[in-house]
C-alpha cells in the first residue's frame, strides 16, 4: 500500500519520459528485488491527483522480509512517495479487478484568498458555496446511472454506467470535503461532478440541472474539469478474506479540520479582504 503527493509526477501510469510514479515504485521495487518489477496498481490517479491509500501488487521470484520493502522501497523513493504496508498475497489476488469499490476524497478551500501553505494539496474556490444546494444535488447522482456527462473525451472506458454508492458533501469551517464511493470511475468524473456541483453551490443552476446532465449525456454541457490539486485515492474495499487495510484520510485533513480559518461569513470575508 502506497502513499503520494501526486503534485510533481505525470499521474500514475508508466511514461516513456519516467515521469509517473508507477515508474518511481517499479524502479525503487527492481532495486530490492535484484530483477524487473513491474506493479498492477487497483487504480490511476491523473497528473497533480493524490493517494492517501493506494494499492498495489505484484509477482517475485525474490525472497525478502516484509520490512525490506517497506524500508527499503522507501529509502529509494522519492520524498512524496512511501509505501505504509506489504505482505505477500495469493497468487489469486489481483490489485484492480479483485476491488469491489473504490474511494475518492476531493478537498476543498472555500475561501476569498487563495491556499498558499497547502498549495496543490487543496482544490480552492473564492465565493461562498451553498452548501445544501450542493448536498441536493449529489443526492441525484448516487445510484446506477450513465455517466457519460462526466467522462473525460479522452476516456477508454467501454462503458460509462457506473454505480456511485455514495456522494457525501461535509463542511468544516472554510473546508469542504467531497467523498465519492463507487464500483469503478470514469476518467475526469469525480473532478467534473466536483465543477458541477461548485456551480450549483454558486447558484450558477439549481439542484435539478445535474438530473438534465444526466438524461443528456453530453459532456459539453457540464461544467469544466476542476483542479486536481485536491483530490485523493483514499481507500479501496476488498473482499475481507483479503485481509487488507481499509480506508484512509489524508493526515493533514485532520489538521485542517476546525482549525484553519472561521466558517465562511460576511465578516470573514470582509476580515480576509483586509489582511
Amino acid at each position: 500500500m502506497l502513499e503520494y503527493d501526486g503534485s510533481h509526477f505525470c499521474g500514475w501510469q508508466s511514461q516513456r519520459s519516467g515521469c509517473s510514479v508507477q515508474d518511481a515504485v517499479e524502479a525503487a521495487l527492481s532495486t530490492i528485488a535484484c530483477h524487473a518489477i513491474r506493479v498492477i496498481a487497483a487504480g490511476r490517479t491523473d497528473t497533480g491527483v493524490h493517494a492517501s491509500c493506494q494499492v498495489l501488487h505484484f509477482d517475485t521470484q525474490a525472497q525478502r522480509p516484509a520490512s525490506a520493502w517497506v524500508r527499503g522501497a522507501n529509502a529509494l523513493l522519492p520524498d512524496s512517495v512511501a509505501v505504509l504496508w506489504a505482505s505477500q498475497i495469493p497468487d489469486a489476488f489481483h490489485a484492480r479487478y479483485c476491488a469491489i469499490e473504490r474511494r475518492y476524497l476531493y478537498l476543498l478551500l472555500n475561501h476569498p484568498v487563495r491556499p498558499g501553505l497547502y498549495h496543490g494539496s487543496i482544490g480552492w474556490f473564492h465565493e461562498i458555496l451553498d452548501h445544501e444546494a450542493m448536498r441536493g444535488a449529489a443526492q441525484i447522482l448516487v445510484g446506477e446511472h450513465d455517466f457519460s456527462a462526466f467522462r473525460a473525451a479522452e476516456c477508454q472506458a467501454s462503458m460509462p454506467v457506473r454505480t456511485l454508492t455514495k456522494l457525501e458533501i461535509t463542511r468544516d469551517g472554510d473546508i469542504i470535503v467531497f467523498e465519492f464511493r463507487a464500483n469503478g470511475f470514469l476518467h475526469h468524473m469525480v473532478r467534473n461532478i466536483v465543477g458541477c456541483l461548485i456551480y450549483v453551490g454558486k447558484h450558477k443552476y439549481p439542484p435539478e440541472w445535474v438530473k438534465a446532465l444526466l438524461e443528456g449525456r453530453k459532456r459539453k454541457d457540464a461544467a469544466p474539469t476542476f483542479s486536481p490539486a485536491g483530490l485523493y485515492l483514499a481507500g479501496v474495499t476488498y473482499d475481507p478474506g483479503w485481509k487488507l487495510p481499509g480506508f484512509i484520510d489524508p493526515p493533514h485533513l485532520a489538521v485542517w479540520s476546525g482549525t484553519r480559518r472561521p466558517a465562511n461569513s460576511k465578516a470573514a470575508t470582509d476580515k480576509a479582504a483586509t489582511e
